[in-house]
């Protein structure tokens, strides 16, 4: 534990047990919140690019593209 968080809960033994749950469930909610944040941002994003292009696949696979030339566009 670092000196910051024990220091944090030491003034926190000061407060009224009412104050003490409200702070700890709070605290609680924090870091799940923070390890939900992480776990998110550990899987891979797509961009918008990568899902444009799986939709303009999607949409050929199903016929729904047609063949046009450079000056036909």
């Amino acid at each position: 534990m670092t000196s910051l968080l024990a220091q944090a809960f030491e003034k926190a033994q000061s407060l009224p047990e009412y104050l003490q749950n409200e702070f700890a469930a709070q605290f609680l909610e924090d870091i799940e919140n923070e390890l939900r944040w992480a776990q998110t941002l550990s899987q891979p994003q797509p961009t918008k690019l990568e899902m444009l292009a799986a939709k303009v696949l999607q949409n050929s696979a199903n016929g729904k593209t047609k063949v046009l030339g450079f000056d036909q566009l």
